[in-house]
């Protein structure tokens, strides 16, 4: 009984730290850069048909599936830095209605393309050979590739506070959210900091969604629930804290898992549930500052 809930939990900490990985691209996004980017779902999904495409192509293999990892954040964080260039510029200094708009525009335009290329038909990428079997947790099976997604969780993880908070670079951004006229008097291209922090929010969402590829199947619709998921982890963890989305991600990792164990039809219900219990007891989400 304690071993299966054991087993439970660790599947939630792995279904949590792929939430954790695009949720940290949508914390910078929005809570850092204030953009309700609506199309963070659609950039996941397209990272999963271009890991799928990329695994394919090489044949299924660990090489396939290495070569997907570093391809479909490639890929998506050029497209974000385009999308945010070209068109999210455009419009930066007015209502975020416009943004809103905009960026639920490129999720139609993102399914429509995906529909064109790939079809409807659900497709699947498999777990790469070298990560197919499991290991012993207590006697029970536990899927080596999930060991593999809770690392990548941690070593991401780890990799934004040290950039958000010890380099210049965290520190300038931070700064220019607060007050971009100074910062921009002070010498610093305030717009191309910006594209770059989108470009880098896009490629997390695109390392989550080669991350989750080999998990389930890939197919249209599969960013509807994570969005809505990882705004839940911004808002509980606390607009723009990292370490706030790590920690709201492993509590919705978890609560669903768990919460499948006891009601499978009211999964969903418990993100919702964990999001109005913390925002009761700390409206400024775990670890976010109160203004």
């Amino acid at each position: 009984m304690w071993t299966d809930i054991f087993i439970q939990i660790l599947s939630g900490v792995s279904r949590g730290m792929i939430l954790f990985v695009v949720a940290s691209g949508l914390t910078l996004i929005f809570g850092v850069l204030r953009i309700p980017n609506f199309a963070h779902g659609s950039f996941y999904m397209l990272a999963a048909f271009v890991a799928y495409a990329v695994t394919h192509a090489v044949g299924g293999s660990n090489l396939g599936f290495a070569a997907s990892l570093l391809m479909a954040p490639l890929i998506l964080g050029v497209f974000g830095l385009v999308f945010e260039f070209m068109l999210l510029r455009r419009i930066a200094g007015r209502l975020h209605l416009y943004q809103l708009i905009m960026t639920f525009a490129m999720t139609l335009i993102i399914a429509d393309g995906i529909k064109m290329i790939w079809g409807g038909a659900y497709r699947s990428v498999g777990y790469p050979p070298l990560l197919s079997g499991s290991v012993e947790i207590f006697g029970r099976p536990f899927p080596t590739y999930y060991l593999l997604v809770i690392a990548v969780g941690l070593i991401i993880a780890g990799l934004l506070s040290l950039l958000m908070e010890r380099t210049r670079f965290g520190r300038t951004v931070s700064a220019a959210v607060v007050d971009p006229e100074m910062v921009g008097a002070l010498g610093v291209n305030v717009p191309r900091l910006y594209t770059l922090v989108f470009g880098l929010g896009a490629a997390l969402a695109g390392l989550g969604g080669a991350l989750a590829a080999p998990v389930g199947s890939v197919s249209l619709g599969i960013g509807d629930s994570i969005i809505i998921e990882s705004f839940a982890v911004v808002i509980i963890g606390g607009s723009g804290s990292i370490p706030g989305a790590l920690a709201a991600a492993l509590i919705i990792g978890v609560v669903q898992s768990l919460g499948i164990m006891v009601a499978p039809r009211l999964a969903i219900a418990f993100v919702f549930i964990a999001l109005c219990v913390v925002l009761l007891v700390r409206p400024q989400g775990l670890l976010g500052r109160r203004v």
